[in-house]
């Protein structure tokens, strides 16, 4: 019987085969052993996503988001989401969240590091 690690890393073969529907199982059952696996959790976001499911890819993501709350990277992938949705104002909220954040763990290395540039216009992602 496979591991969480063993789905995981199966899932990730898959995806970058195209094969997203296949992935989520496998992720899906990585989730069995550990349900709050963020990471995988993040990348059954992104295969639904590419889905069209961008419902479930939002839900998703917000999960990874509650879990990991600092990840920039996780409010990025929720800009795009939303962006695919057709929700401008909201991805570029997320989008403001994620520079926000990005920037504060610059400044834990470079204490002058200017701050984020203004949001600007957002272009769908596909």
């Amino acid at each position: 019987m496979a591991d969480a690690k063993t789905h995981y890393l199966q899932g990730l073969k898959l995806f970058g085969q195209s094969k997203f529907e296949e992935a989520i199982v496998e992720y899906q059952a990585a989730l069995v052993e550990k349900p709050d696996w963020a990471d995988v959790i993040h990348a059954m976001a992104t295969a639904q996503s590419k889905l069209g499911r961008h419902d479930e890819a939002i839900s998703n993501v917000n999960r990874v988001i509650q879990l990991t709350p600092n990840d920039a990277f996780a409010f990025t992938s929720l800009s795009i989401f939303l962006q695919r949705k057709g929700l401008i104002p909201e991805a570029e909220q997320a989008a403001a969240k994620a520079r926000m954040l990005s920037w504060k763990e610059e400044l834990k290395k470079n204490p002058n590091a200017p701050p984020p540039a203004g949001a600007g216009p957002m272009h769908v992602v596909q």
